[in-house]
C-alpha cells in the first residue's frame, strides 16, 4: 500500500530582487509504501528539503499533487511529525516538558501527557533524563528529545530533514542505529532526507536518488543488507559497498551504477561519503 504519492510535482520560486524563475523540483514521481523507511538523497540544491516542506504542508507545489493515504496534502496536519536539523527545543522546559508541548495543543489530559512523554523518552534512550533541561543535554540527547516529541502525538508519517547532520560522527552512527530500532518497534512510515551516501545506505529500505537542480528522481534503489540489528558491522560488508557505489554513480550522472565492489571500496576511501555538490 502506498502511504505517500508524488504525482508530477514541480516547484518553482521567484527569489526577491530577481526577475528570474528558479525551478527547485521538476516532475517528481515517487511512491512510498506504508511502514517503510525511505531515504531521499541528493546533492546540495537538488530540492530534498523542498520535497519535505511540500510533504509537511509547509508549502504548496507549483503543479502536480502530493497525497498521503490517498488524500491530497493541502497544509500541515497531525498525521505528520517533522524532525529538523535544528532541535528547536524550548529552553525553559525540561525534556519531558518539551515532549508534552505538542500534546497540550491536542488537549491531551495532563496525566496521559506525562505518561506518553515518559514512554517516548524511554523509547529514544532518555529514561532518567525527563527533568533535564536542554542546556544540560548533549547535541545527540537534544535530537533524541526532538524525535520523542514528534513521535509522542503518534503521527502516521515521520519526516526527518538531515536530523543528524550537525552531530559528530560517533554520535551520528549511534543515532542512526537508534532510529532503526525505533522504526522496527513502531513501524512508522519515515521519510529521511540526507546528503550522505553512507547514511542513506545504512538507513534506507529504499533510497530515492535526486539529480542536481532542478531535482528529479533519477532512480529508486532497493537496499538489501544483512540484518542491521544483529550486531554485524554492515558498513563493512560487500553488499553495503555495492549499494554505496551504485548510489554514488547515480549521483555522478548514472555511469557505472552497477560497478564492482572494488570500485566502491576505493571510492569510499577517497570520498568522505558526502554527495558531490551539483
Amino acid at each position: 500500500m502506498n502511504a505517500i504519492e508524488f504525482d508530477d510535482v514541480t516547484k518553482t520560486f521567484h527569489p526577491r530582487g530577481s526577475g528570474e524563475e528558479v525551478t527547485a523540483l521538476s516532475g517528481i514521481d515517487l511512491r512510498i509504501e506504508a511502514e517503510q523507511l525511505t531515504v531521499v538523497a541528493g546533492p546540495s540544491g537538488s530540492g530534498k528539503s523542498t520535497m519535505l516542506d511540500l510533504l509537511a504542508g509547509l508549502d504548496r507545489p507549483t503543479s502536480g499533487e502530493i497525497r498521503i493515504g490517498g488524500r491530497p496534502v493541502t497544509g500541515p496536519g497531525l498525521d505528520r511529525g517533522v524532525v529538523f536539523q535544528q532541535y528547536a527545543l524550548l529552553p525553559w522546559r525540561s525534556a519531558q516538558g518539551n515532549v508534552e508541548f505538542g500534546l497540550e495543543a491536542k488537549r491531551v489530559p495532563a496525566r496521559e501527557r506525562a505518561e506518553r512523554a515518559r514512554h517516548y523518552l524511554d523509547l529514544v534512550g532518555l529514561g532518567g533524563f525527563e527533568q533535564h533541561y536542554p542546556d544540560q543535554l548533549s547535541g545527540g540527547m537534544k535530537q533524541r528529545v526532538a524525535i520523542a516529541r514528534s513521535l509522542a502525538y503518534d503521527p502516521d508519517v515521520l519526516l526527518m530533514d538531515e536530523p543528524f547532520a550537525a552531530l559528530d560522527a560517533q554520535t551520528r552512527d549511534v543515532l542512526q542505529e537508534e532510529l532503526l530500532r525505533i522504526w522496527e518497534r513502531t513501524r512508522k512510515t519515515i521519510v529521511f532526507i540526507t546528503h550522505s551516501i553512507e547514511e542513506a545506505v545504512f538507513l534506507g529500505s529504499r533510497v530515492a536518488v535526486l539529480s542536481a537542480r532542478p531535482g528529479t528522481v533519477r532512480a529508486v534503489v532497493d537496499v538489501d543488507l544483512p540484518d542491521r540489528s544483529s550486531g554485524t558491522d554492515v558498513r563493512s560488508t560487500p553488499q553495503f559497498a555495492h549499494h554505496r557505489h551504485e548510489i554514488w554513480s547515480l549521483l555522478r550522472g548514472g555511469e557505472n551504477a552497477h560497478g564492482d565492489t572494488q570500485s566502491a571500496t576505493a571510492h569510499a576511501k577517497n570520498s568522505g561519503e558526502v554527495v558531490p555538490v551539483g
